[in-house]
C-alpha cells in the first residue's frame, strides 16, 4: 500500500519499500549533468560542490541510491493547486521554457532528488579513521556498525534553477521527512540552493514554513537531522534545513547566508558570508574536506543513532536520580509514534553514562597512586584550591580523551558566540553513544552556556545520555558577558539539566565555582574527584565581601566547607571517584 507520496508504507522498517518495492522508482546513482544554474532564482552562481550535480553528490558520500517517486502534481483546478497552470502560480512569463531547459541541461524533473540510501558499512566509502585530533582513543568504528546506516537523503541539484525551492520542492521534502519519521530513519540534507523561487512568489516563500514544520516534527519524533552545506547554501535552504539541523557540516569556501550575493550590502565583509565565517560564528560545528565527507558522515550517523533501548517517553519528567541496569542497545527506536506527526513517539531508555575516574596528577604534585586504593583528600579549604587550581591538574580534554573511545565535537551557540572554554559534542565508548558537556577550566562565556544547553536538548531527543565535566572559576563576570546574556544563558544550561529525561551524569574535575559550576551538574547523579573544591563563592571574594583581610581567605575558606568531603557530606554530591592509576594502565573504570 502507497500513501499519496508514492511511498510504499507495506514493506516493514527502516525503509525497505524505497528499495524493493515497485512504488519508489529506482534510479540508481547516475544521472545527467549540469553544474551552472540559470540564474532565475537569483542563485549565487556557484557549481553544487561535492561533484556538482545532485546525484554525484550522493555518490560521493553513499551507495545505493534510491530514489520516491516524485509526488502527484497538484490539479490547477483545486484550490492552492498550481501545478498544471502555465507558467507557474504567478503566470510568470518563460516560466515554464525555463524549467524545460533545466531539465534537459540536468536531466531533473525538479530542483531536489530525494529518495533512501546507504551510509558507510562495506560499500560505502569508507568507514572512520583518525582525523587530525578529532578522536578520543584513536579512529575506527565500531564492528557491530560495518553495515552501514541507511538513511533518507536529500540532494539538491543546483543546476535546476539555482536549486531554488518552489512549491514542486517542498512537496518532495515533505514527503521525504515523512518517510524518515515513519520509518524511524536518520535524515541528510545535501544543500545546494540559492533561495526560494521568485518565479512561484509567495507559493514558494511559504515552502519555507512547510519544511520548518517538517524539521520540527522530525525533532518531536526523535529523528536525527544532518546537513551538510554544498556551494552555495542561502536564502530558505540555509534558514531551515541547513541551520535546522541537528549537526550542521560545510564544504571549505562554500557561500553559507540568508543573504545571495546579488542582495548583500555593496559594503558588507565577504567573510561573514562563507563557511568559515559561520563557523567561526559557532553556526557550523565542522568544515568538512570533500574526500573525507563519507566518513565524517558515517560517523555522525553511528553517534546520532546509537543511544540506548526503547521505552515510553510517558510525562517527560526527568530520571535523573535513576539507577538503570539494562543494557543500552544500538539505534534509534523502532516504535512508531502515538500521533499521527510522530508526537509522543517512544524514545531511548538508557543506562546512565559510567562515571569517569579521576585522572592522576602528574608527579611531584600528587603521590603516586595505586587503582582502587583511597585517595588522600584535602586536609583544608585551602587545600582543595590549590589542588583544582594547580596547572598540573588534568583538564576536560584529557578526561574525554580517557573516557571516549573516539568522540566528534559540537560548536557554538547559533547565536554568533563560540566558548572554547566549554567542550561539547558526541563520543562513542564501549559500543554506546554518549553527549558531552565539559567545561575547560575558565570563566565560561554566555556562549559556553547556551552551546552545553543545546548539546544537553539534543541528546535528550535522541535518547542518549550525557555526561558533563565541571570545571570552573565562576561565570565570566565582565560587563561584555553580561550584554550578552549570563543571566539568561545560565538559566537555560539550568533548565536544559531540569528538563532531561535521559539521565544526566556529572562529574567535578575541578573548580566548583558558584551558581556557574552548578548550571551543568545534575542533582542527584554528581561525583567530585579528590582534587576538587565546589563552593557558594570562591573563598577570596568570600573574604572581600565580609571586608576581611587577604590573609583571612585561608580561614574562610574552611568556613564555607568547599572539600570534596564536604561536599558528599552535605548530600550535594554522591561520592569521590578513585583516581585510575598511571602505571598499571587501567582506564576508564567507573565509580562504585
Amino acid at each position: 500500500m502507497s500513501d499519496r507520496h508514492g511511498v510504499d508504507r507495506g514493506r516493514g522498517a527502516r525503509g525497505r519499500g524505497a528499495r524493493e518495492g515497485g512504488e519508489a522508482r529506482p534510479r540508481g546513482d547516475g544521472g545527467p549533468g549540469g553544474t551552472v544554474g540559470s540564474g532565475a532564482s537569483g542563485g549565487t552562481g556557484g557549481t553544487g560542490g561535492t561533484g556538482g550535480t545532485a546525484r554525484a553528490a550522493v555518490r560521493e558520500v553513499a551507495s545505493g541510491f534510491r530514489e520516491f517517486e516524485p509526488p502527484a502534481v497538484p490539479d490547477a483546478a483545486v484550490p492552492g493547486g498550481h501545478g498544471g497552470a502555465p507558467d507557474g502560480p504567478l503566470g510568470w512569463r518563460g516560466y515554464d521554457a525555463a524549467r524545460e531547459r533545466a531539465r534537459e541541461r540536468t536531466g531533473e524533473s525538479e530542483s531536489v532528488v530525494c529518495g533512501t540510501a546507504l551510509i558507510g558499512g562495506r560499500t560505502g566509502n569508507g568507514g572512520p579513521t583518525e582525523d587530525g585530533g578529532r578522536t578520543g582513543n584513536g579512529g575506527g568504528t565500531d564492528a557491530g556498525r560495518a553495515e552501514g546506516t541507511e538513511v533518507v537523503l536529500l540532494s539538491f541539484e543546483f543546476g535546476y534553477l539555482g536549486g531554488s525551492l518552489g512549491a514542486r520542492t517542498g512537496d518532495r521534502i515533505a514527503a521525504a521527512y515523512e518517510y524518515a519519521r515513519t520509518h524511524r530513519m536518520p535524515l541528510v540534507s545535501l544543500i545546494a540552493t540559492g533561495g526560494s523561487r521568485m518565479q512561484e512568489g509567495m507559493v514558494a516563500l511559504s515552502q519555507l514554513q512547510r519544511v520548518a514544520r517538517e524539521s520540527a516534527l522530525a525533532r518531536r519524533a526523535g529523528v536525527p537531522q544532518i546537513a551538510v552545506l554544498r556551494d552555495p547554501a542561502t536564502g530558505g535552504g540555509w534558514a531551515t534545513l541547513g541551520a535546522g539541523a541537528d549537526v550542521v557540516l560545510a564544504l571549505p569556501g562554500a557561500q553559507v547566508a540568508f543573504a545571495g550575493s546579488r542582495v548583500r550590502p555593496a559594503d558588507a565583509d565577504t567573510a561573514a558570508y562563507t563557511a568559515e565565517g559561520q563557523y567561526a560564528a559557532g553556526h557550523i560545528d565542522r568544515i568538512v574536506e570533500p574526500y573525507e565527507l563519507g566518513a565524517v558522515l558515517e560517523r555522525w550517523l553511528i553517534l546520532l543513532t546509537g543511544g540506548g533501548r526503547v521505552r515510553s517517553h510517558g510525562n517527560g519528567t526527568g530520571e535523573n536520580g535513576t539507577e538503570a541496569t539494562a543494557e543500552a542497545a544500538a539505534g534509534p527506536s523502532s516504535a512508531a509514534g502515538t500521533g499521527p506527526d510522530g508526537a509522543g513517539a517512544a524514545i531511548a531508555d538508557v543506562s546512565p553514562a559510567p562515571v569517569p575516574r579521576a585522572l592522576p596528577v602528574p608527579a611531584p604534585s600528587a603521590p603516586s597512586a595505586r587503582d582502587d586504593a583511597p585517595q588522600p583528600v584535602p586536609s583544608s579549604g585551602q587545600e582543595a584550591v590549590a589542588r583544582a587550581r594547580t596547572a598540573e591538574r588534568p583538564r576536560a580534554a584529557a578526561y574525554l580523551d580517557d573516557y571516549f573511545d573516539w568522540r566528534e565535537d559540537v560548536r557554538g551557540d547559533r547565536c554568533g558566540g563560540v566558548d572554547p572554554g566549554m567542550l561539547c559534542g558526541f563520543g562513542r565508548r564501549d559500543g554506546r553513544t554518549v553527549a558531552y558537556a565539559a567545561q575547560n577550566g575558565t570563566a565560561n562565556q554566555p556562549a559556553g552556556f547556551r552551546t552545553a544547553a543545546r548539546l544537553i536538548r539534543t541528546a535528550d531527543r535522541l535518547g542518549i545520555p550525557v555526561l558533563t565535566l565541571i570545571d570552573t572559576p565562576g561565570a565570566a563576570n565582565d560587563a561584555e558577558a553580561e550584554s550578552a546574556g549570563a543571566g539568561p544563558s545560565i538559566a537555560e544550561a539550568f533548565a536544559a539539566v531540569a528538563e532531561a529525561a535521559v539521565p544526566v551524569t556529572s562529574l567535578l574535575i575541578g573548580e566548583g565555582g558558584s551558581g556557574g559550576a552548578l548550571a551543568l551538574a545534575a542533582p542527584g547523579r554528581l561525583w567530585v574527584t579528590p582534587d576538587s573544591y565546589f563552593s557558594v563563592i570562591a573563598p577570596e571574594l568570600a573574604a572581600a565581601i565580609l571586608k576581611r583581610p587577604p590573609e583571612e581567605a585561608a580561614a574562610t575558606a574552611d568556613e564555607l566547607m568547599l572539600r570534596p568531603q564536604d561536599v558528599v557530606r552535605l548530600g550535594v554530591a554522591r561520592g569521590i571517584v578513585g583516581v585510575r592509576s598511571s602505571e598499571n594502565g587501567a582506564s576508564r573504570s567507573d565509580a562504585a
